[in-house]
């Protein structure tokens, strides 16, 4: 029985390098097998035994039966692919080019969102724990990506990571930063109210702000402060007098 060999070039799994590896095997009723399938492309979420599973039976039916189109769709239908580009290459090859999605942060329990705020749902959650979370109302996830990338830059310029931006179904939101930090930003001008918690946060200092477990902002002229379960007395007064001048 022929048999083909499948090429894998991947810039960020393999290295820029060549990987080959014996696969499948062609049907003895095609007279022209496929003997190589070299598949190219920059990506790191789509695995290789899940592409084997999608070629299989398309690779088996040899070189001129092989339906291109279902395979476009087969790896198109793929988590987080978001290109393909398939094509037979003589005299018993296949050239298959794939364009992964770029995710840039969770939306709820299971899914991401690229940074047109499209959703994608991956195979496994897991593996991006490292971007930031956003949990809304569903049909919401454009909308508030863009809030979100405002949220985050004003942090930014203070030095501060967003780790979470949660807006629940009253619309009130509630953020989370990279050191543990909470804030209530509530419904009303919930900017505004982060904005004035910042310009506060300037008085305390790093030292008092990493004493800092919760912030409420929800109040129409101040905010409540709950501090971790060992910070010992802050001495206000202090505080006051040393900015005294910036108050």
């Amino acid at each position: 029985m022929s048999r083909f060999k499948f090429i894998l070039l991947s810039a960020l799994l393999m290295g820029g390098g060549w990987w080959t590896w014996q696969q499948f095997g062609a049907s003895a009723l095609n007279s022209k097998p496929i003997h190589y399938v070299k598949i190219e492309g920059a990506f790191q979420y789509t695995s290789k035994d899940r592409l084997k599973e999608v070629l299989a039976p398309q690779m088996k039916r040899g070189y001129y039966q092989a339906d291109m189109q279902a395979i476009h769709q087969a790896i198109k239908a793929l988590p987080l692919v978001d290109k393909v580009d398939v094509k037979r290459v003589w005299p018993d090859a296949v050239h298959i080019k794939i364009t992964e999605q770029k995710p840039v942060v969770r939306w709820g329990k299971s899914a991401l969102l690229n940074k047109q705020g499209d959703l994608l749902v991956p195979d496994n959650i897991d593996e991006f724990k490292n971007l930031p979370l956003i949990t809304g109302p569903d049909g919401q996830e454009k909308k508030l990506l863009e809030i979100m990338k405002g949220v985050y830059i004003v942090l930014k310029d203070k030095s501060m990571q967003l780790a979470e931006f949660h807006v629940n179904e009253r619309r009130a939101w509630r953020i989370k930063l990279g050191s543990g930090m909470e804030m209530q930003l509530g419904r009303k001008a919930p900017l505004e109210n982060m904005q004035r918690f910042l310009r506060t946060m300037d008085l305390l200092g790093e030292e008092q702000l990493a004493m800092i477990a919760s912030v409420d902002t929800r109040y129409p002229n101040g905010f409540a402060v709950t501090w971790k379960p060992d910070v010992t007395n802050i001495d206000w007064k202090a505080i006051v007098e040393k900015n005294k001048n910036l108050i």
